[in-house]
């Protein structure tokens, strides 16, 4: 299993405990850290479309109106912070965010 966020984002902390203690062998990826490949990010837009940019975000809010109006993958290749957090990849199943529909199909 990997999820991808940042380190500082608290609901990253909380999935990521919540599974480890559920016992899911969890690889944490950072995605400030280690950047996206195309491969990726293209791989998690095709599963959620422009769902998975958090346009409520600081990072989405900075962006110019260029960019705002450009595909999803041009998002998160210019700031990967602004997908919404976390994405998990379970095997082949993707889930996105920590709320109680994603956390009743792990835990």
């Amino acid at each position: 299993m990997i999820l991808y966020g940042i380190p500082t984002c608290d609901t990253c902390k909380k999935a990521l405990k919540a599974l480890e203690a559920a016992g899911h062998d969890v690889t944490f990826r950072d995605v400030r850290a280690a950047p996206l490949s195309e491969a990726e990010i293209a791989e998690i837009v095709t599963e959620f479309g422009d769902r998975v940019i958090n346009k409520a975000s600081t990072t989405y809010r900075s962006f110019s109106d260029f960019l705002k109006a450009s595909e999803p993958e041009a998002q998160i290749a210019a700031q990967p912070t602004v997908m919404k957090r976390p994405v998990i990849r379970d095997g082949e199943a993707w889930h996105l965010c920590w709320d109680d529909q994603v956390q009743a199909k792990l835990l």
